[in-house]
């Protein structure tokens, strides 16, 4: 009794023959099958294909990738058409592993190729019978990924192609013989296998004013359009060009979210008590006056002049910023007043600069390096008495003031009290005293008030 043994399921499109059997040693000499194996027959148990290794198989590869004969057709409508110079590259390096074990990061590190690139190839190999499963790779979580073991598989319309005799059983089948009128081709495939595979060469436009084609009539050397001037032999070999009109980079405009990062990052390096902060919390904070126009200066003159309140409770830089910013829309509408705010701001730290020199020892030196005599020198300074400079809104705070209510002044009044405040400290003493700590905190803001109990402690 003669045993029948599986075919490779082969889809036949000139044939009606689909019983999938064929006797050993029999060779279908009717037209020629796709190569092409279905699913269930890309693993090593069900392959009908011989196990090979390095030149015979890459030789396999060549002959199944030829373009002109169009041996193998991919079944998929996306993706590569055909076998290609990256199939070869990718078989190259599947040839030269001893485990066949072409992992996906493997290969797209090796070829400088994308995943779907990959793994579109590796299954058009499985489909025209040249790698089969022995072990499919999972993805599992927890377990971690694990590559697929493959094994390299001639399939049998090669052998049957070339008359190639084969002796053994299964997969482990090994050649004993060839057509000698297969002898050349055969040939000509192994020096194929033996070369290596190399990427293709990108064509790049050719640019430049020597590359040009000359706009001249017939190859006589006159023209009735007059002489072609060329550039001196020196710019030529420098390789310098004087373009007419250089192209000009154009950089794209922030849109609304772009403008909110932008002020963000620049409020977290500029304002201390934000260098900890999140610049993408603080661009959220901050959105209202970042849609509004703001700067990062005119933020930092409202939080110095105006963002004055109760931060207790608040442990996030951008707590306290989105509750010293409520209302800055409102208080500052236009651009003018912004700018009004930024100068008093600016007049304001110029004032307290303008303290800090006087205070040092310009006149008698560098001053004493001891820190005991320099307290003396301080306290010696503080008895001189100081003649109050002529401004021309003066605000005086004295036990005989009526009550003074924040809400009744106006914005211009408080901009000139706290300059006035800057000039002379000792208002915001008095201030503390009738108002009280936290109105006057209001008034002149932390940084003055805190200032003021520092130098009035020492």
């Amino acid at each position: 009794m003669q045993h029948l043994t599986p075919s490779c399921q082969l889809d036949d499109p000139g044939t009606g023959d689909s019983s999938g059997f064929s006797l050993p040693g029999q060779r279908n000499h009717g037209p020629r099958p796709a190569l092409r194996v279905a699913p269930s027959h890309q693993w090593l148990a069900t392959t009908t294909g011989r196990i090979a290794k390095g030149q015979p198989w890459m030789m396999a590869v060549h002959w199944a990738a030829d373009p002109k004969a169009k041996r193998y057709v991919p079944s998929s409508s996306h993706g590569p058409r055909g076998m290609n110079h990256t199939t070869l590259r990718i078989c190259q390096e599947i040839a030269n592993l001893k485990a066949c074990r072409p992992g996906l990061a493997y290969l797209m590190r090796k070829l400088k190729l994308s995943e779907r690139t990959v793994e579109y190839h590796l299954g058009m190999l499985r489909e025209a019978g040249l790698l089969v499963y022995r072990t499919k790779g999972t993805n599992v979580t927890g377990i971690g990924g694990q590559a697929s073991v493959f094994e390299r598989v001639i399939p049998t319309q090669f052998d049957d192609a070339h008359g190639i005799r084969t002796t053994g059983e299964g997969v482990q089948r090994r050649p004993v013989g060839a057509a000698p009128e297969s002898q050349s081709i055969l040939g000509k495939l192994s020096k194929k296998a033996a070369r290596k595979v190399r990427r293709p060469r990108q064509k790049k436009a050719s640019s430049g004013e020597g590359r040009c084609t000359l706009m001249e009539g017939g190859t006589s050397g006159s023209s009735t359009a007059g002489t072609t001037t060329y550039p001196p032999e020196s710019k030529l070999a420098s390789g310098t060009s004087n373009c007419p009109t250089p192209k000009i980079p154009k950089r794209r405009a922030l849109n609304k979210v772009g403008r909110r990062h932008q002020l963000a990052r620049e409020l977290v390096g500029q304002v201390p008590w934000l260098g900890g902060a999140n610049p993408a919390r603080i661009a959220w904070v901050a959105r209202e006056v970042a849609d509004a126009g703001w700067s990062a200066d005119e933020v930092r003159a409202y939080l110095a002049q105006f963002a004055i309140g109760d931060d207790q409770g608040m442990r996030r830089p951008s707590g306290v910023l989105a509750r010293r910013l409520r209302g800055a829309t409102r208080l500052l509408r236009t651009s003018e007043a912004r700018q009004e705010c930024v100068q008093a701001w600016r007049d304001s730290r110029q004032a307290i600069r303008s303290e800090h020199d006087c205070a040092q020892y310009e006149t008698f030196g560098p001053g004493p390096s001891n820190a005991s005599v320099q307290r003396l020198v301080q306290e010696a300074f503080r008895r001189i008495p100081q003649q109050p400079e002529e401004t021309d809104v003066v605000y005086e705070i004295t036990a005989d003031s009526p009550g003074l209510a924040l809400e009744d002044l106006t914005r211009d009044e408080v901009i000139d009290m706290r300059a006035a405040a800057t000039q002379d400290p000792d208002v915001i003493g008095l201030a503390i005293d009738l108002m009280g700590e936290d109105q006057a905190r209001r008034l002149y803001t932390n940084a003055a008030v805190d200032r003021f109990k520092e130098t009035a402690r020492v």
